[in-house]
């Protein structure tokens, strides 16, 4: 992997399970200086920390609710008192259908609450990480942003409501940045991952509908497998590293080739 990783400092916001905290890990391993988020799910971030430094890694974790521009600007400034700068940053951070917090119904059944709470998180939440990160980064003349949405925003799905329109704004967001920013040394990129294991949407789904795995590797993944939070974390670290240092602007689909099926 990428030896650039090194003393960089990190920031992932959904950091306290999955892609997120698999991420976070990665970076660690590499020896970033990881600053770990999210916003309810406190003693999963501070884990993820720990997990970072037994690994022999440096890590701190920062309490922050996306969806609060405040809470959001305040995690920039506290991440820069710490290390000094900002090198990189994951925004990670999202919510879907998972059948259990907010249901599988069709458009015509979205409530307001529910659409408002999807795009509150997964819209509005990279908006403000990412206009308060470029700021950082220009000060600095560097820096690279990777943004988290999905196979659901490159693929509209049936009974995903706002979901997919979440993902596919976030992707609209992310070559928005990457263009404004092309010369000042920033990149910004956006991962799209299809169904992955070791996510909380994925178990909760599997869950509910044990037959879905199935269903998925025989028919709908050309690859025939389900990806893992593994292929994630690591692509993202690679899109943050020099190795990728002419891409900026792209959505990189992590998903076994559904997205061509």
């Amino acid at each position: 992997m990428p030896a650039d990783i090194k003393n960089k400092v990190v920031l992932i916001t959904g950091g306290a399970s999955g892609m997120g905290r698999e991420a976070a890990l990665e970076f660690g391993k590499l020896g970033a200086h990881v600053v770990v988020s999210t916003g309810s799910n406190t003693a999963g971030g501070e884990e993820t920390v720990s997990m970072i430094k037994k690994l022999g890694g440096e890590a701190v974790f920062i309490r922050c609710n996306v969806a609060s521009e405040k809470e959001v600007e305040s995690l920039i400034d506290r991440t820069v008192e710490k290390y000094g700068r900002l090198d990189c940053a994951f925004n990670n951070a999202g919510i879907g259908p998972d059948g259990v917090r907010i249901p599988h119904v069709p458009l015509t059944e979205v409530t307001e609450d529910n659409w408002d709470r999807i795009m509150d998180t997964n819209l509005k939440g990279v908006f403000f990480c990412l206009k308060h990160e470029l700021r950082q980064m220009q000060k600095q003349g560097s820096g690279a942003i990777v943004n988290t949405a999905s196979i659901g925003g490159l693929k509209m799905a049936p009974n995903f409501g706002a979901y997919g329109p979440s993902k596919s704004a976030v992707i609209a967001v992310t070559r928005t940045a990457a263009i404004e920013n092309a010369r000042t040394g920033i990149r910004v990129n956006v991962v799209c991952p299809g169904p992955t294991l070791g996510t909380n949407l994925m178990a909760n789904t599997l869950s509910t509908n044990p037959e879905e795995e199935n269903l998925l590797i025989e028919h709908v993944i050309p690859m025939g497998k389900l990806g893992t939070v593994s292929d994630v974390a690591r692509a993202v670290v690679w899109l943050c590293s020099d190795y990728s240092g002419h891409i900026t602007g792209q959505a990189l689909s992590i998903d076994g080739g559904m997205h061509i099926s």
